[in-house]
């Protein structure tokens, strides 16, 4: 028996939201303040019955509620509010003994059940709302600072509201079963524990959480016959020191009860006392354990362990904690569904010490609860995270990614990049994706955009060329967003499904790579297959592109329709074809001028001296615009081979163009790439940023 999804509505961020739950590990991953802690807490909420409070309420709720009551003529139908819905799913295997009352239908191909946990308004009690609250407002009228509407919802929204648990069925949710009134007893089917971020370590002098936490454990310990033989000896040791201790009290406390006789009552000896050591084990551990660092063979206090070892040693006490607290007490079964989360688990540590946590966890909680007489019962267990450490160590199909959109958030699941590259017919290009995220770009679930570069010179200069830019630039900075650069070569396509499967605006900065078509190359008798790699776009005889990525984006490999195209004409947004929806829907890339990716390359460009020239790559386009600034610096150029080359002149005009400068003077692209950066002043003023980067980045910033 498992849980196979989770379903809330106007809880919080949580507004129209569904997410899938893996047989075991539930990994949900996204930015901070998208959710995850919403859904830690509503499962409380109801689960653990904690209470909804008016902040619980989604925003855009609020807002529709406070429009319905103001509103004169509007009737409201159906009951209004928050739920959750949290779908189990059984087979024959199951013990059905505690779901039997819940089961909506008995035809065995229908094993789902579905629980419905609802904080809602009836329609009713909208009309009697908006009654109360028209007097509240009338007699609220006139004063000088009257109370509004948010203030009546805050402080009388519990009197409207009611909260139901029901089993419903899973096609029509008004066929159902009222848990409450049938008194079936739900923990006995669901037991949730959780572990939040705001764990209480510390490494202050006084702090001694650890050692609490040890205490914990034994107090919630289900005693084997191994450990229940070990308590008793604990037990009888604590009885003979009781005996010992009561001689060394009565000599302590002597002179005290001496005056308490003294105060007696009408008979002799009516108020003489005694006191005795009554140890009791379980309150002994609680204030007498302690838990030492060792160093060596030195034995240290707790708190001089750093906050990453204190905070994963106090994640696996707690465990240990709540695994116990799931195998319950002798008299009771353990659940059906032990469902555990655990929030935000790399607070303090460093990516090494994550990925041990999170290849260990999942050996620590497979092994499941053990108990007695019961067997071994599983956990499925949700751990949330924005550490791209954990998710690089994790199974990609466990991934759930959380996306917030204005007031409300929604989960995917990446397991279904597999179905749109399958659809595509690219498995391959998914293969590889996967690899290439976990192992080396996971931080990309973590960003609010990205860049796709070609190699190495962008890559060692965007980051300068993006000062430069913010130097000029007073809002949105783009050093002060959460933008990756991503290295690519000319396989930016391939990333497509995923830019548009999780949302994130992307630029692509790519290669013109003009070139002849094949008719042209026929009539000019071109063979070395060399010089077809070298026809310049300045020429006329080039007019196609071999871009890959600019082929797929814009379904054409002309070069006239790349060379008049405004930023707006190349932003493009992933839109359904033929109205179907889904994995299942035929999409393609679009003109969008809100879309989320654009394609930039190089343009026609006119550099100081009014010379206009097309470039065909990052280093002919730069050498054609700061010609000077390598002049200037040649002696710091030591990686440009044929350096004299660009001071060749005939009649006072440069005799080599940028393209053969590129071509016969850069040997080591990194080299050069960090050798203009040697070379530059403070604010990168010495250089020019060629048009087709800076727009791009501009349109990225915005």
């Amino acid at each position: 028996m498992k849980i196979t999804k989770i379903e809330a509505k106007n809880y919080r961020l949580l507004e129209d939201f569904s997410i899938d739950i893996e047989e075991e590990l539930s990994l949900v991953i996204g930015k901070n303040n998208c959710g995850k802690t919403s859904l830690l807490s509503i499962l409380d909420k109801f689960l653990n019955s904690t209470g909804i409070t008016f902040n619980d309420f989604n925003l855009d709720f609020i807002e529709n509620l406070k429009r319905i009551i103001k509103a004169e003529e509007e009737t409201i139908n159906d009951p209004m509010g928050i739920s959750l819905a949290i779908f189990i799913k059984y087979d024959e295997e199951d013990d059905l003994s505690n779901v039997s009352e819940l089961l909506m239908d008995l035809d065995p191909t229908k094993n789902i059940i579905k629980l419905l946990f609802e904080y809602n308004i009836s329609p009713n009690q909208i009309m009697k709302l908006k009654s109360d609250y028209n007097d509240f407002e009338i007699s609220e009228a006139g004063k000088e600072a009257p109370k509004n509407i948010e203030y009546y919802l805050k402080n009388n929204y519990s009197s409207y509201f009611k909260q139901s648990t029901k089993s419903v069925d899973f096609n029509d949710s008004k066929i159902f079963i009222d848990i409450e009134r049938s008194q079936i007893a739900l923990k006995k089917v669901i037991n949730y524990k959780f572990i939040k971020a705001n764990r209480d370590v510390s490494n202050k002098e006084p702090n001694k959480t650890l050692s609490s936490l040890s205490a914990k454990i034994y107090e919630k310990m289900d005693m084997d016959k191994e450990l229940e033989s070990i308590s008793n000896e604990f037990i009888d040791t604590l009885s003979r020191t009781d005996d010992t201790l009561d001689g060394v009290y009565d000599s302590l406390f002597k002179k005290t009860l001496d005056k308490v006789k003294k105060f007696g009552g009408i008979k002799p000896n009516e108020s003489n006392i005694k006191i005795t050591s009554t140890l009791q084990h379980k309150e002994l551990l609680a204030g007498n354990t302690t838990v030492l660092y060792m160093h060596g063979q030195n034995e240290l206090p707790e708190h001089y362990n750093g906050l990453g070892y204190m905070n994963l040693i106090s994640m696996i006490l707690e465990i240990e904690i709540l695994i116990n607290e799931f195998k319950r007490n002798k008299s009771e079964r353990i659940a059906d569904i032990n469902l555990l989360f655990i929030e935000e688990p790399e607070a303090h540590t460093h990516p090494q010490m994550q990925y041990i946590f999170i290849n260990n966890i999942k050996k620590l909680l497979n092994e499941g609860i053990k108990k007695e007489g019961e067997g071994v019962k599983k956990i499925q267990y949700i751990i949330s995270t924005h550490s791209s450490h954990i998710v690089s160590e994790s199974d990609f199909d466990d991934i759930k990614y959380l996306k917030r959109n204005e007031n409300s958030v929604v989960s995917k699941n990446l397991k279904d990049l597999e179905k749109e590259y399958d659809r595509d017919g690219k498995k391959q290009n998914y293969e590889f994706l996967k690899q290439y995220l976990t192992l080396h770009r996971a931080e990309l679930f973590f960003v609010d955009k990205a860049i796709f570069i070609e190699g190495d010179t962008e890559r060692i200069l965007l980051p300068a060329i993006m000062k430069k830019l913010d130097f000029k630039i007073t809002e949105n900075q783009l050093l002060s967003q959460n933008i990756s650069i991503v290295e690519v070569g000319n396989y930016s396509h391939i990333f497509e499904n995923f830019i548009d499967f999780i949302g994130v605006k992307s630029l692509i900065i790519t290669d013109i790579d003009s070139a002849m078509n094949t008719k042209k190359l026929k009539e000019l008798k071109v063979v070395n297959s060399k010089q077809k790699q070298k026809v310049r776009v300045k020429d006329e005889n080039a007019s196609i592109t071999t871009n890959a990525s600019l082929k797929y984006f814009y379904s054409t490999d002309s070069l006239g329709f790349f060379k008049s195209k405004t930023i707006n004409e190349l932003t493009l947004r992933k839109k359904n074809q033929k109205g179907l929806v889904g994995v299942e829907a035929e999409k393609k890339w679009e003109v969008d001028p809100d879309g989320n990716l654009a394609c930039v390359y190089q343009l026609e460009e006119k550099n100081s001296g009014g010379s206009s020239y097309h470039a065909s790559s990052f280093e002919d386009s730069f050498f054609h615009l700061n010609r000077d600034f390598i002049i200037n610096n040649k002696k710091n150029f030591v990686s440009l081979k044929n350096i004299k080359l660009f001071e060749e002149k005939d009649q006072g005009k440069y005799t080599i163009d940028a393209y053969d400068l590129a071509d016969r003077c850069v040997e080591k692209k990194p080299a050069f790439a960090i050798e203009v950066l040697l070379n530059s002043n403070e604010d990168f003023s010495n250089w020019l940023i060629p048009e087709y980067i800076e727009r791009g980045l501009l349109w990225l910033k915005d």
